[in-house]
C-alpha cells in the first residue's frame, strides 16, 4: 500500500486524554481515533491489525471444530428478562426502546441469543457436541470509559458457545478451548497467563482468565514462585490451616477506645498486633443482614462471600443500616452478644485468642475475645483475600503478585441459560434433557492494546510479525532523485510478488518525518532506499532490535525471509 494512497494522520503531540501507553501510541501512530468517550473508529492501519487477530482467532476456532456465525447486536428484552439478567446485569446493559415502546438491548454479550437459536434449531443427541462463534461488535455503557481500547463501551469480541448432552463433553471441549486460546495468545507474542477466576454476572462455575501480564492491569494475578498456580485475587483460594495460640484464656473485658474506630487506630491504643483484632462488616447478601468477620490484618473477599452464600447480590451495609441493625457507628461493631443475624468468619478468626473486637457500642470495645466462647460463628468459610507471602495454596511455595490485562475468559456455564430460556434435546432413549453449555470469550480489541502495551519503545509500537500491519515499511529518501524513485518502484513490486505485504512511503516528506513515522507505526522491517540505490543497495532496519545494516538487492528476498521468520 502507497502511503499518499492510504489514511496514517500520526500525530507528534501526546493526545491529552490519553494515560497509557497502548492508547498514546495507537492514536500518535494513526491506527484508531476517537468518535466519543469510549468509542474509537479502526483507521486502516487498525483495521488490518484486528484482522490479523481475527484470522488467528479463526484459524484455532476452526482447529477444535467451532463454526462461525453471526448473531444479531439488537436483542429483545424477553430473552433477557427469561434469564434474569434484564434485572441484575447492572447499568453496563445498553437498554434502548423502538416506536413502539418494545424494548432491546445493544447485545454485551449472547448467551440469550444463542440458547435461544440452539434451542430451536437443535432436537436430538444426534447434533450434539455443537459449537458455534462470532466476531461482532459488542456493547456496555462503561461509567468511566478510559484506557482507550482496554475500556470502551464498544469493542470487537469473539464470542463462542458450546452445546453439549454431558458434563463430560463439555469438559472435553473446555479442554480444547484452554488449549486454543493458549495456542491464540501466544501466536501473538503476548506474556500471558491463565488463571482462576469469577464467573460474575455470566453464571456457571469453572472458569479461567487469560491475562496478559502489563504493570496497568487492572486485576491482580496471586501466583506461586514454584508451581504453575495463577487466580485471579478474587478466586485464590486461601491455606485454612492457622497455628493455635499456646496461651491461657482471659475474662472478657469492656473497655474505652474514645475516637479509635478503625483497626489500625484500635491496634495502636491498645498496643496489640493488627493480627489479634477481629474486624467486623455488616453486609447485606440477597438483602438479608450478615456480620462478617475476619483478623484485622486481611480483607473480606466480596466474590468469595457470595459465593459462599451462592448469593446474586451482596453489598456494604450504609452507616444508617448498621446504626439500625447494630446499634454503633461502623468503626465500634462487633460479635458479642449478636444473635439476631447470623455472624460468620474466616478461617483466621476461629485462631484468635484473647484478641480484640468491637462492641456495638461508640468508642467502646472488647477485648480478651475468644472466638466460640464470647461469641457464636454460624460458619467458617475462606473469605479473605490472599496475600503475597502466603503459603500457594498448591503446598508448593509462596503467593507473589502481579497485574494483568484480561484478554480472554472460557466459562463453563453448565444448563443455567438452557434452563431458564428452554434448550432441551431427545437422548438416545427418547427422553427429553437440558443442555449443558460452554461459554468462551476473547477481547479482540482488548488484545490488539494489551499487544502495545507489551511491545513498544521510546520511539513507537514494535508489533510482533503475526500481527502487524505489513511486513515492511519500505522508504524513499528523495522521490526526486531518478535513481531513488526507480529503485523503490521496482523494489515495491517485487516485495510484493514475492508475498510480502508493504507499506511504501512515497510521500514527499522531509527524512527524519518519514523515520520518525516509521518508528511510530513499528512495523518489523524497515528498508530505506538512499543515496546507495544507484549500486543496488538498501538499508535494512529491523524495529525490535534497532539492528541496522546494507543489503545488495539481489540478496535481499533471502534475507528478509530469514527476518522475518525469526520475529517474535
Amino acid at each position: 500500500m502507497r502511503h499518499s494512497q492510504t489514511l496514517i494522520p500520526t500525530l507528534k503531540e501526546v493526545p491529552a486524554d490519553a494515560e497509557i501507553a497502548s492508547h498514546k501510541l495507537l492514536v500518535r501512530a494513526g491506527y484508531i481515533r476517537q468518535t466519543a468517550a469510549g468509542v474509537y473508529s479502526f483507521l486502516p492501519l487498525g483495521n488490518r491489525v484486528l484482522k490479523h487477530v481475527e484470522e488467528i482467532i479463526r484459524e484455532e476456532m476452526d482447529r477444535v471444530g467451532a463454526v462461525e456465525m453471526l448473531m444479531p447486536a439488537l436483542q429483545p428484552a424477553d430473552l433477557w428478562k427469561q434469564s434474569g439478567r434484564w434485572y441484575n446485569f447492572g447499568a453496563e446493559l445498553m437498554r434502548v426502546n423502538d416506536r413502539h415502546e418494545r424494548q432491546f438491548a445493544l447485545g454485551a454479550t449472547h448467551e440469550e441469543v444463542i440458547t435461544k437459536l440452539i434451542g430451536d434449531e437443535v432436537k436430538s443427541y444426534k447434533r450434539l457436541p455443537l459449537t458455534v462463534y462470532q466476531i461482532q461488535s459488542k456493547f456496555r455503557d462503561e461509567k468511566r470509559p478510559r484506557f482507550g481500547l482496554l475500556r470502551g463501551r464498544e469493542f470487537t469480541m469473539k464470542d463462542a458457545y458450546s452445546f453439549h448432552q454431558s458434563t463430560e463433553s463439555l469438559d472435553d471441549m473446555y479442554d480444547k478451548m484452554f488449549r486454543a486460546y493458549s495456542n491464540i495468545f501466544r501466536r501473538c507474542g503476548l506474556d500471558f497467563r491463565a488463571v482462576i477466576a469469577d464467573s460474575g454476572a455470566m453464571g456457571g462455575k469453572d472458569t479461567h482468565e487469560f491475562m496478559v501480564l502489563s504493570e496497568i492491569g487492572e486485576d491482580t494475578i496471586a501466583y506461586s514462585d514454584h508451581s504453575s498456580f495463577a487466580a485471579n485475587i478474587e478466586m485464590a483460594p486461601v491455606n485454612n490451616e492457622y497455628l493455635q495460640p499456646n496461651e491461657e484464656a482471659k475474662p472478657l473485658e469492656l473497655i474505652d477506645t474514645p475516637g479509635r474506630y478503625t483497626m489500625h487506630d484500635v491496634a495502636q491504643y491498645l498496643d496489640q498486633p493488627l493480627a489479634n483484632g477481629m474486624k467486623s462488616l455488616l453486609f447485606k447478601v440477597d438483602e438479608e443482614f450478615v456480620l462478617v468477620l475476619s483478623r484485622g490484618d486481611h480483607d473480606i473477599n466480596e466474590v468469595k462471600l457470595k459465593n459462599a452464600y451462592q448469593a446474586t447480590n451482596v453489598e456494604m451495609a450504609t452507616e444508617a443500616e448498621i446504626n439500625e441493625v447494630l446499634g454503633a457507628n461502623a468503626g465500634s461493631v462487633g460479635p458479642v452478644h449478636i444473635d439476631q443475624i447470623d455472624v460468620i468468619a474466616d478461617h483466621a478468626v476461629r485462631s484468635i485468642m484473647n484478641g480484640y473486637c468491637g462492641a456495638n457500642q461508640d468508642d467502646k470495645h472488647f477485648i480478651n475475645v475468644c472466638p466460640d466462647r464470647d461469641f457464636k460463628v454460624n460458619a467458617y468459610y475462606d473469605l479473605r483475600f490472599i496475600q503475597e507471602g502466603d503459603p500457594s495454596p498448591d503446598g508448593q511455595g509462596t503467593i507473589q503478585f502481579a497485574r494483568g490485562i484480561e484478554v480472554g475468559h472460557v466459562f463453563k456455564l453448565g444448563n443455567i441459560y438452557a434452563d431458564k430460556i428452554g434448550a432441551g434435546f431427545l437422548n438416545e432413549q427418547g427422553k427429553q434433557e437440558t443442555m449443558t453449555m460452554g461459554c468462551y470469550g476473547i477481547g479482540v480489541s482488548r488484545t490488539l492494546a494489551a499487544i502495545v502495551e507489551q511491545f513498544h519503545d521510546e520511539d513507537g509500537i514494535v508489533w510482533p510479525k503475526a500481527i502487524a500491519p505489513y511486513d515492511l515499511h519500505l522508504l524513499t529518501m528523495n522521490p526526486k532523485h531518478q535513481d531513488q524513485f526507480e529503485l523503490s518502484e521496482s523494489l515495491y513490486q517485487q516485495l510484493q510478488q514475492k508475498r510480502f505485504s508493504v507499506l511504501y512511503d512515497d510521500r514527499k516528506e522531509r527524512p527524519g518525518v518519514k523515520f520518525a513515522d516509521s518508528d511510530l507505526i513499528g512495523l518489523p522491517v524497515r528498508l530505506t532506499v538512499g543515496k546507495r540505490a544507484q549500486e543496488g543497495y538498501v538499508e535494512c532496519k529491523v524495529r525490535a532490535t534497532g539492528e541496522q545494516f546494507d543489503i545488495h538487492i539481489s540478496e535481499l528476498d533471502e534475507k528478509l525471509t530469514a527476518l522475518l521468520e525469526s520475529s517474535h
